[in-house]
């Protein structure tokens, strides 16, 4: 008798992946859900169920606090959405060569392209394609049902259109509806969608059926490629029989049978596999000779090292060392793991690893007899285990997580689930001036871009900045929805010139020009702001047609204008410090951010010729506020209101005018003294005639000074005036000149933007 195991019988690796996560996350003591059975094998469900997970039909089912699982099937894209509105941890396992379906069907709605499936319409998997797919799509599940299809089918031979296929879909079908399409539609995109794994179970299915006197088929009969199986080795073998476990083995047709062939579907567990085998081993030995059993025994060892890959052991850790793992692989000698073959990442402690009493699968690396020793690797099983899913993910360019280990030659190194990715520089970071180094240690999101093999060699390359670049388009595509002038903002400073500070608002970059980063005069935006800080910031203005932003920075409440306005009103007193002379008076500050003109002639309280005959730079003066203008940005001061008023100085011809009109008042007066001396009067009359002259000069020279007064502040008035004027004039020309060079630096530094960016 002889015995054939599928070597590809048993779990795919996306159902493998589907359950190992759930086992992961029940090890972890959490609550688990799956939304439909994990996978279809009854048996499997209920062993998970017996451990804590529990499969629901409906999201809204899921109980609180309960980590939702998506089976390998995956499923629309509405049920994601609804489990993003309704805030429930989830945890997606939908299997890579599946998301490959749901990205090309997206793509195709998203061109208003027609979709072809090739499929079953009520399968979770066909119906989740469907559900990614937001143009016209129609399933057909065989090349009849297409031809039908075909026949009245609303879309023109010429148009465009895209054809997949459910990833269990019967390769031999497959080729047959693929020649119906291409002679109906030449422009048909096909994409071969179906699991390199399916193909290859259904071709060793076909192989060893037509080589075997009873098929075994082992799997649940919910499951489709299961069914798919069934159908391929009936056509090859009459004696074909699906079963679920091994109490449905037809016993007597085991033991009359010389050639069987067994295979499994892709949710058949290894452990139904073995039972299975384990009842037909029985069932010969009590039919056959011990030696026909022995034999036996010997070919389904055999088998069972086919299904296991090279010489691998289960192992149960005993200890744990610094340098090594002991474990019990049940046999003389003594199994040890050293910890470079425990995992791939060199930074971990065997502890974190791996527990006392925790089973393994290993590979034997060297076997000393001398000795009695073993020496086993965990990390390359795992590595080989990992394998099939690096090349399925890097096909459907799925977003992975994994941890930075080390700078190598060219790039840097990530560990994923025991297998080293390898990151070149020019894919490690968002700009090739970030540092490698500072990767290090970091969990760092990445896609697959290659995963080849020749020979040994395995090559597997990723990239993180792939996975930057679209978080930085989605981040971009929502900024521009909700942007507008006036929201404010949290970026980073990402670069620095002579004119501005470029900032990071979350993949959109806005500039604050150096006007707008301090309400003081600054030479560079370096004095305000550094590459890196994190700044709030404000939108300004938005171009719409070339998609800049401008940027404010400064802080209204600080606006030394308003400072001014609520805090130093006209009148107010301040201690000025000198800060400029000029020809037409001296400006100082008065606030920092804000200076004032004193001008020449309030300065001091007579005529100076030049300010710096009194005031020298630096210099801390009392001044006061006699005006201010908010509109034009300007403050006057007065040194001069603040100091005595001094007698005016009358001028040399005024004061011989003053003492010709009292010459000529004593003349008479004189005259009459005398006349009234030789002619007899009476005393009191020249007295009372002496003291009235003396009223009349006195009341003349008063109006004398009153006329030189009134003189002297007309001519002061007067070169007031004109020196007002003169100033204003020499004030509104110098500020169009700043103007024009304020609007010329403008467009300088816009143009050095624009040639920049």
């Amino acid at each position: 008798m002889s015995i054939h195991v599928a070597e590809t019988a048993g779990f795919c690796f996306g159902v493998n992946r589907a359950v190992d996560i759930v086992n992961s996350l029940l090890d972890k003591g959490e609550k688990v859900c799956t939304l439909g059975p994990i996978i279809h094998n009854m048996e499997m469900v209920s062993e998970l169920e017996k451990r804590g997970c529990s499969a629901i039909e409906k999201i809204e089912d899921c109980p609180e606090g309960t980590t939702l699982v998506i089976r390998s099937h995956g499923v629309s894209k509405n049920v994601m959405d609804k489990i993003g509105e309704l805030n429930i941890s989830c945890v997606d396992a939908t299997c890579p060569f599946v998301k490959k379906i749901h990205n090309i069907v997206t793509e195709a709605g998203e061109k208003n392209i027609p979709v072809l499936i090739a499929g079953n319409k009520n399968h979770p998997e066909v119906e989740g394609i469907i559900g990614h797919c937001s143009s016209n799509c129609y399933t057909f599940n065989n090349d009849e049902e297409l031809n039908n299809l075909l026949v009245n089918f609303p879309i023109e031979k010429n148009s465009e259109l895209f054809v997949v296929a459910q990833t269990t879909f019967s390769k031999k079908e497959w080729k047959k509806c693929l020649k119906t399409v291409k002679k109906v539609y030449t422009n048909a995109k096909i994409f071969d969608t179906i699991c390199k794994a399916t193909s290859e179970r259904q071709k060793e299915a076909d192989l060893i059926s037509g080589n075997s006197d009873l098929m075994i088929v082992i799997g649940d009969r919910h499951s489709s490629n299961t069914a798919k199986l069934y159908d391929i080795c009936k056509s090859r073998c009459a004696d074909t029989f699906l079963i679920e476990t091994a109490k449905e083995l037809d016993k007597d047709l085991v033991s009359k049978s010389r050639s069987i062939g067994v295979t499994a579907g892709a949710s058949t567990p290894a452990r139904i596999i073995k039972e299975v085998l384990d009842t037909m081993s029985e069932e010969i030995k009590s039919s056959e000779t011990v030696a026909e059993t022995e034999n036996f025994e010997e070919m389904l060892e055999e088998s069972l090292k086919n299904m296991n890959t090279n010489e691998r052991v289960k192992g149960v850790v005993v200890s744990i060392a610094p340098n090594e793992v002991i474990v019990d692989v049940g046999r003389k000698q003594s199994g040890f793991i050293p910890v470079d073959e425990l995992s791939n990442d060199p930074t971990v402690k065997p502890e974190d690893v791996v527990k006392v009493g925790d089973e393994l699968e290993l590979l034997i690396m060297k076997t000393n007899d001398v000795e009695g020793t073993i020496m086993l690797s965990k990390r390359r099983v795992d590595a080989q285990k990992g394998w099939e899913e690096l090349k399925a993910l890097a096909e459907s360019k799925e977003v992975l997580t994994g941890k930075v280990t080390n700078v190598v030659k060219g790039g840097v190194i990530v560990i994923y689930n025991d297998n080293r990715v390898f990151i070149p520089a020019s894919q490690a970071t968002a700009s090739r001036d970030d540092s490698l180094e500072e990767l290090v240690g970091q969990e760092v999101q990445f896609k697959l871009i290659e995963a080849s093999q020749r020979g040994r060699m395995k090559r597997v390359v990723g990239s993180i900045r792939a996975v930057l670049r679209e978080q930085r388009a989605a981040q971009r595509a929502v900024f521009w929805e909700t942007c507008e002038v006036g929201k404010h903002y949290k970026g980073v400073v990402k670069s620095i010139t002579n004119y501005g500070a470029f900032v990071d608002l979350g993949g959109v970059f806005g500039m604050i020009h150096i006007s707008e980063l301090s309400w003081t005069h600054i030479k560079n935006p370096s004095e305000v702001v550094n590459i890196g800080d994190e700044v709030d910031v404000y939108i300004k203005d938005i171009n719409d047609e070339t998609k800049k932003i401008s940027l404010g920075y400064k802080d209204p409440d600080a606006d030394p204008w308003e400072i001014l306005r609520r805090d130093f009103p006209v009148d107010t007193v301040v201690d000025a410090t000198i800060v400029g002379l000029t020809t037409f008076g001296a400006f100082a500050n008065v606030i920092p951010g804000i200076d004032g003109l004193i001008h020449i002639s309030q300065i001091a309280n007579k005529r100076i010729d030049k300010p710096e005959d009194v005031l020298k730079i630096g210099e801390t003066v009392k001044a006061k506020i006699i005006a201010i203008d908010f509109e034009k940005k300007r403050v006057s001061l007065s040194i001069r209101a603040l100091l005595p008023v001094e007698e005016p100085e009358v001028k040399k011809e005024d004061k011989e005018e003053a003492e010709e009109v009292v010459a000529s008042v004593e003349t008479p007066v004189e005259e009459e003294v005398v006349a009234s001396t030789e002619t007899p009067v009476k005393e009191p009359k020249a007295e009372d005639k002496v003291e009235e002259v003396i009223e009349k000069v006195e009341d003349k020279v008063e109006e004398v000074k009153e006329k030189v007064e009134e003189k002297v502040e007309e001519v002061k008035e007067k070169v007031e005036e004109v020196k007002e004027k003169v100033e204003k004039k020499k004030a509104e020309v110098k500020e169009k000149i700043e103007e024009a060079k304020e609007e010329a630096e403008e467009a300088e530094k816009a143009d050095e933007a624009d040639s920049k960016e």
